[in-house]
């Protein structure tokens, strides 16, 4: 039995966080950070890469929603851009989770790990992915716990 991975995004203006599972789906690592400058052509190539080096069978994307709950111009953004991840990945599962929360958590850890701070400008995306990609394992894990 193969065991896929999932693949975490964090979508943003000028880069996107990526983030990986291990095969059998235990741990969550940040892969790298697609620096894009509003280019999803060079976002979606990048993607086709990893997708084609480990086996992915779902994408995982935050959704930006503001903290009342309501739509950020940001999502409108975020969901033209996974339309075209389902354009081009039709065999892998899409699924959206809600970011509220990361990036201040990515934020936290940071601070935590003291990191530099032009360094955090590089990381922050993909702690930010391994946090969308972790809520999302635990939603499964606790499905699967019921």
């Amino acid at each position: 039995m193969i065991s896929m991975r999932k693949l975490g995004i964090d979508y943003g203006d000028a880069r996107v966080g990526v983030a990986i599972t291990d095969e059998l789906g235990i741990t969550v690592q940040g892969l790298e950070t697609i620096h894009h400058k509003g280019n999803d052509k060079i976002v979606l190539k990048r993607l086709e890469e990893i997708c084609n080096q480990y086996e992915i069978d779902t994408i995982v994307i935050g959704l930006p929603i503001n903290m009342n709950g309501t739509s950020s111009e940001r999502v409108e953004v975020t969901e033209k851009f996974i339309h075209k991840l389902k354009c081009k990945f039709n065999k892998i599962k899409i699924e959206k989770v809600d970011e509220r929360l990361t990036t201040v958590a990515a934020h936290r850890t940071m601070n935590y790990l003291n990191i530099d701070k032009h360094e955090k400008k590089n990381i922050v995306d993909t702690i930010s992915a391994v946090y969308i990609l972790e809520t999302y394992m635990n939603k499964l894990k606790n499905s699967k716990d019921d």
